[in-house]
C-alpha cells in the first residue's frame, strides 16, 4: 500500500501558516481513484467550502477530455479542492483560469499560463517551438437548477519527474526541470500546495463575484499563447490575448477577431509566404 511521504504530511502545518480558507479540512491520502472523485462525493455531502484532498497515487487521474494523467507516486502534487462560491455559470471558465494562474505563480520562474487552463514552459523540438505541460487543471461543477451549488478544482503538478515516458517526455515537464536544473531541490511539496491555495483563495471570491478585471492584467502577463500561432477545431490564427470574458482572442487570417469561449489549443506552424 502506497503512504503518504513526509513532506505531504506536512502540508496541512504550511496551510495553516498562510491563515486563509483553502485546504481546511485538508484529507492526506496515499492511494485513491482520483483527488475529485473524493471531492464530488463528499461536496454531495455536504462538506464544506475549502476542503481539500491531496494523494500520493491517483489509480483513475484525469486530464481534460478524459485523458489520464502520467503521475509516479512521490513525484507529482496531486490534488483537489472544493469550492462553494455564489457565481454564475458563464463565470466557471474564468475560474479556470484564475485556477491555472494560482499554480503558474506558485511555481513562478518561466512558467506561463496556456489558455484555458494548463501551465506549461516554452520548449524547443526539431519542428519548431513548443509548449511543455507542468500542470493541468480541471474544474468539474454541481448544479442545482441554474446555481452553481459546488466547484470541484483539481490540479495535477509535475514536481520532482526529471524523466517522462517516451511517449509524452517530448510535451512533458516538471518544476524540477525548470526551476531546480541540475541536481538543486525543488520546492517542497506541502510549500507549493500551501502556495497555490493562498494565492487561489485569494482571488477566487473577487472572480466569482466580480469577473476577472482585478486579475486580467496576471493573466495577460502569463499568457503563453500571445503572438503565437493557433489552431483548433474553431479554426485558425494568431493568439492576440484573452479578453475579460477568459474568451481566447485570435486574429485570422482574414483580420477578423474571433473570440474562442472553449476547446483544445495546439500550436500551428507559421505560414509562409
Amino acid at each position: 500500500m502506497i503512504r503518504p511521504l513526509p513532506d505531504l504530511l506536512r502540508a496541512g502545518d504550511a496551510i495553516r501558516a498562510r491563515g486563509g480558507e483553502l485546504g481546511r479540512p485538508l484529507h492526506v491520502l496515499g492511494e485513491t481513484t482520483s483527488t475529485s472523485d473524493e471531492a464530488k462525493h463528499a461536496a454531495k455531502g455536504g462538506a464544506p467550502h475549502g476542503s481539500t484532498w491531496v494523494a500520493e497515487s491517483q489509480l483513475a487521474g484525469r486530464g481534460r477530455q478524459g485523458r489520464g494523467w502520467f503521475a509516479s507516486p512521490g513525484e507529482s502534487l496531486l490534488f483537489s479542492v472544493l469550492l462553494r462560491l455564489r457565481c454564475p455559470p458563464a463565470r466557471l471558465p474564468q475560474l479556470a483560469l484564475v485556477a491555472g494562474l494560482a499554480v503558474r505563480d506558485a511555481i513562478g520562474g518561466p512558467a506561463l499560463l496556456k489558455w484555458p487552463n494548463d501551465v506549461v514552459v516554452r520548449g524547443s523540438e526539431p519542428g519548431g517551438p513548443s509548449l511543455k505541460k507542468l500542470a493541468g487543471i480541471l474544474v468539474e461543477t454541481t448544479m442545482v437548477g441554474h446555481v452553481v451549488e459546488a466547484l470541484v478544482v483539481g490540479i495535477g503538478i509535475n514536481v520532482h519527474t526529471r524523466h517522462f515516458p517516451d511517449d509524452i517526455a517530448a510535451r512533458a515537464s516538471s518544476v524540477a526541470l525548470v526551476a531546480a536544473p541540475g541536481n538543486a531541490a525543488p520546492p517542497d511539496r506541502a510549500e507549493l500546495l500551501a502556495d497555490v491555495l493562498a494565492r487561489l483563495d485569494r482571488d477566487a471570491h473577487l472572480v466569482a463575484a466580480r469577473g476577472l478585471g482585478i486579475v486580467h492584467a496576471r493573466l495577460l502577463a502569463a499568457d503563453a499563447l500571445r503572438g503565437e500561432r493557433v489552431s483548433s477545431e474553431q479554426g485558425e490564427g494568431v493568439a492576440e490575448g484573452v479578453d475579460a470574458e477568459g474568451r481566447l482572442l485570435v486574429r485570422q487570417d482574414d483580420g477578423e477577431i474571433a473570440k474562442w469561449s472553449a476547446g483544445e489549443v495546439h500550436l500551428a506552424r507559421p505560414r509562409r509566404g
